[in-house]
């Protein structure tokens, strides 16, 4: 971007700021009752309707934790059926959970409407192609790395810190191709994740109570900033923009150029035994990497670059309606096959576009899931996801019945689009075993076919004595192999993936790894403003782990072991 084309955007992004200020000044106290305006459109064309809701007395204004009721035409007891029309602000009809109050609806208005003007940050082409790709990891025959910030912020937009991300999913990526002997397909957590649940809509800081930090796309961590802020949207959008941007001309530039020496920097582990292990997979990867190089197999470039998409939780769904977009599919689409037991699918088109040649896309990230407080079959957020052509996660967590799951699947993908949907399982080590098989049980009598990820994170959460939030990493590599296992001894599935919240930064957040950090060393560089990420070391040492154990059951299959 040239130096005036830099100011341009900066000038127009202040003014839209401005704007949604300006709007704001002149509204008075949002009403304490019913009849809250809301906006109610359509791919990009900007109308409105009053919905009805009843407030929570407890919470403050601009607050969270508002409980909606729906318009009485439809039933938000049932799941949405193959006959009932899906449009991207059809979610406004169903019950939603972790909504979000904003003191000025038309601030709120006037940025979404901007949003709705903006360009795509992804393409259709790019949605596809994954698509594509994990139809390969459903199927067995690739493996999904998924990795970042538990919470993006918008100061992580810049150059460091995004290069240090990159270059750590690379390496991992790396490590997991020799374990498991397939292709990795990667997906960040970045250029979009500024969104987070929370189990409570107040938080006490310092002793004072506040609304909670919900990410920057909502409000700021500063005690000052805990009011919900609609510039926050669009400047949301900017950011993401930026960092893809940033990404992409990265790639391009070689930063994943293989034919590079890569620093493994293996000098943080302190047992001599496991460094020298460590240090013969580093030494199998080079080699093979060098062989490549001799015998000319990379001749096509394919070691030049590798692809990187994007991915976030779809939590904020007028953000996500406004980057919605009804588009042309692009060659690489693969019409799904016809819902079975019905001529029509869930997510069945209205009259005014043909289905066969356009579709809706969310263009603000190529993967979005659903999370674990978000996914009612009968609830707004699987209301919205069920008609998108991404491919979509669903966390599912020791509160999700195996009925539960099989119902949100029927909704989400009616047509059994292999590639479509990842079930992302987030139990926790000591439940894994008790809780897993009967989900998969379930899946595969239900005739889809679905990349199996493990989130090894978030079930196994837990606070210091003096209250800080940690993770131990014993208890996520445990989580990890019982998954691994599970799936190999029952027999109808196979783990496709790893969902890790990672940073490429030193941070002290996580206990254990190689370093042995304990409840002491949490203090030394303790910096998120969510959850506990493992650090550059910690996230590395994982990928070796799982690595190994994929290796050993790689080997017994074929009888070297």
């Amino acid at each position: 971007m040239s130096v005036s084309g830099a100011t341009g955007f900066k000038a127009e992004l202040a003014g839209m700021v401005e704007q949604i200020k300006e709007a704001r000044s002149h509204i008075s106290p949002p009403p304490t009752e019913n009849h809250l305006a809301r906006r109610l459109s359509t791919g990009g064309q900007g109308a409105a309707n009053l919905r009805s809701m009843s407030l929570d007395p407890t919470m403050l204004p601009g607050g969270i934790g508002i409980q909606t009721k729906t318009t009485p035409a439809i039933d938000d007891d049932e799941a949405p059926s193959a006959s009932q029309e899906w449009t991207p602000s059809s979610w406004h009809t169903k019950p939603i959970k972790q909504d979000v109050i904003y003191n000025s609806r038309p601030a709120v208005e006037l940025a979404l409407a901007k949003l709705e003007r903006l360009p795509p940050i992804v393409s259709p082409y790019e949605i596809c192609k994954l698509k594509n790709s994990l139809k390969e990891v459903a199927l067995g025959r690739a493996f999904l790395l998924q990795g970042g910030d538990c919470a993006e912020l918008f100061d992580y937009c810049e150059a460091g810190t995004i290069d240090s991300k990159i270059k750590l999913l690379l390496q991992m990526s790396l490590v997991l191709i020799w374990g498991a002997n397939k292709p990795v397909v990667r997906i960040a957590r970045m250029a979009g994740q500024y969104a987070k649940p929370r189990s409570s809509p107040m938080e006490v800081v310092d002793g004072v109570t506040m609304p909670s930090f919900r990410g920057d796309i909502l409000n700021g961590y500063e005690v000052n900033a805990r009011t919900p802020d609609p510039a926050r949207l669009v400047q949301a959008y900017f950011h993401s923009a930026a960092t893809l941007n940033y990404v992409r001309a990265q790639l391009a530039s070689g930063i994943a150029d293989l034919h590079k020496p890569l620093n493994w920097g293996l000098g943080h582990v302190k047992d001599p035994s496991v460094q020298n292990h460590y240090a013969s997979i580093v030494s199998s990867i080079t080699e093979s990497l060098r062989f490549m190089r001799t015998v000319g197999a990379d001749t096509a470039g394919q070691l030049e670059t590798v692809d990187l998409y994007t991915s976030h939780e779809g939590l904020l769904l007028e953000y996500e309606q406004s980057l919605t977009r009804l588009l042309a599919h692009p060659a690489n689409h693969t019409p799904p096959p016809p819902a079975p037991h019905s001529p029509s699918a869930a997510t069945s088109p209205p009259a005014t576009y043909d289905a066969t040649t356009h579709g809706y896309y969310n263009t603000s990230a190529h993967f979005l899931w659903i999370g674990d407080r978000t996914r009612q079959p009968t609830g707004a957020h699987v209301e919205y996801f069920r008609g998108l052509q991404n491919p979509i996660g669903v966390k599912v967590g020791p509160t999700t019945l195996p009925s539960d799951l099989t119902e949100l699947l029927d909704i989400l993908n009616p047509s059994r689009e292999i590639g479509k949907i990842t079930l992302i399982t987030r139990y926790g080590a000591s439940r894994v075993a008790t809780l897993l098989p009967a989900h998969i049980d379930a899946v595969a009598a239900s005739g889809h076919t679905v990349v199996w990820q493990c989130d090894p994170m978030h079930g196994n959460t837990h606070s210091t004595k003096e209250g800080v939030k940690t993770r131990s990493f014993g208890a996520i590599l445990s989580e990890l192999e019982q998954t691994l296992r599970v799936h190999k001894e029952i027999g109808k599935s196979w783990l496709g993936g790893v969902h890790l919240e990672l940073t490429g930064e030193a941070v002290t957040e996580c206990l254990g790894g190689s370093e042995n950090l304990d409840e002491g060393d949490l203090s030394l560089n303790y910096t998120t403003y969510c959850d506990p990420r493992l650090n550059e070391r910690q996230a590395l040492e994982t990928a070796f782990l799982l690595a190994g154990f994929m290796k050993g059951e790689e080997d017994k299959k074929n009888g070297l072991s």
